[in-house]
């Protein structure tokens, strides 16, 4: 069962390879395989016997730390929006600063499409505060 087969190795693709990851993989593969044809017994057709396998098998979570995943690397995604968002935001404004002088020097309107880029920056302050 093909499908049984790359549903496991996909499970399994961030563990280093070792001896007992294998031993693991071919024990659940089999286990997987078993719970197939017992549902294919029942009379379940064997694309809605795979799918209920696989469901019914549930998370591997525990098991991956045991045999050694890598965790992912959290980062600090709301002090990074703000910083982002801090730069952007000068750049925008340094734009329509630039606009404002080179074609009407005489008419000062960069201000007003400030305010509403600040905004920006501020909502990024207070969703990094709420977060830390």
């Amino acid at each position: 069962m093909k499908e049984i087969i790359g549903y496991v190795e996909e499970l399994f693709k961030n563990i280093p390879e070792s001896e007992q990851k294998n031993a693991v993989m071919q024990e659940v593969t089999q286990n997987l395989e078993e719970k197939v044809w017992d549902l294919m017994e029942q009379g379940k057709a064997e694309e809605d016997a795979i799918n209920k396998a696989i469901v019914d098998f549930g998370d591997i979570e525990d098991l991956k730390q045991e045999l050694g995943a890598k965790q992912p690397v959290k980062r600090n995604l709301p002090k990074l929006n703000l910083w982002y968002s801090i730069w952007s935001s000068l750049l925008i404004i340094s734009l329509f600063v630039f606009i404002n002088f080179y074609y009407t020097p005489d008419i000062i309107w960069f201000v007003y499409p400030t305010f509403v880029v600040l905004w920006w920056p501020l909502t990024m302050y207070f969703s990094w505060k709420r977060k830390k």
